[in-house]
């Protein structure tokens, strides 16, 4: 599976997480990350990317525009990168599975 990280991430995240997620990007390096949400929507369902974000915006994207791309979706306030490298670490069964559910088009992480 391949991740784009929103802007609202880190663009670190791409290399930290490589090992599980390799062939993911950040908008920031494809001079997206100031477009506007339904272009990198867009984007992503053209290039066959699950959207990482902490934006609730890709929710409503989702429920207007339907799947794909698929969204995940990290509800947590103020964290580090290292907090979210964790959450998608210790998350991988659960985004494997999500990925592979063709009736899922968000997950949530906490």
């Amino acid at each position: 599976m391949k991740l784009l990280f929103d802007h609202n991430l880190s663009p670190r995240l791409v290399l930290i997480l490589a090992d599980l997620y390799p062939n993911s990007q950040h908008v920031f390096p494809l001079q997206m990350d100031r477009d506007e949400d339904r272009l990198i929507w867009d984007y992503a369902a053209q290039n066959e990317y699950t959207i990482v974000t902490r934006d609730s915006d890709y929710n409503d994207l989702s429920i207007v525009r339907g799947f794909p791309p698929k969204v995940i979706w990290i509800r947590r306030g103020n964290c580090s990168t290292k907090e979210i490298e964790v959450i998608l670490r210790s998350s991988t069964q659960d985004i494997h599975e999500f990925s592979q559910n063709p009736s899922l088009g968000i997950l949530t992480l906490s």
